[in-house]
């Protein structure tokens, strides 16, 4: 019979990203190198993003460790819109990398991926049409 290897809680890397609404939360096994996005293959998941197609591998290019090779990457992401979630991933799988070794956080840190994009959307004001355009002024 065939032995399967299960993947034990020591062995489970975790990160979570965030951008503007989206939130992405990162787990990472050694293992082939299987990405899914909600349960979907990221390229799938996220092919109307085609600018931003390898943008989730920029932490492991940085580190020059080939995706493929060492982990098993499972996303679950939700909120916001596709290019901010793809933001978020690559914020989560930075943070999951500099959990998993201390080294890798000093050159996560130097290169900004570690660091959360605070922008938001501004809130709607009462009295304005959105948050800042306001209606046309007449004097007369």
């Amino acid at each position: 019979m065939a032995e399967t290897k299960t993947n034990t809680k020591k062995d489970l890397i975790t990160g979570t990203g965030r951008r503007k609404t989206a939130v992405a939360r990162v787990f990472m096994y050694p293992g082939g190198g299987s990405v899914l996005v909600n349960d979907v293959p990221i390229e799938e998941y996220f092919s109307d993003l085609p600018y931003q197609k390898d943008g989730w591998k920029r932490p492991f290019n940085l580190l020059d460790i080939k995706p493929e090779e060492a982990y098993d990457v499972s996303i679950k992401v939700h909120g916001s819109g596709k290019s901010a979630q793809m933001d978020a991933v690559v914020h989560g799988v930075s943070w999951a990398l500099a959990n998993a070794n201390p080294d890798y956080a000093v050159v996560m840190r130097k290169n900004d991926l570690l660091t959360r994009d605070s922008r938001m959307v501004e809130r709607k004001k009462y009295w304005l049409r959105k948050a800042r355009k306001a209606p046309q002024y007449s004097k007369r």
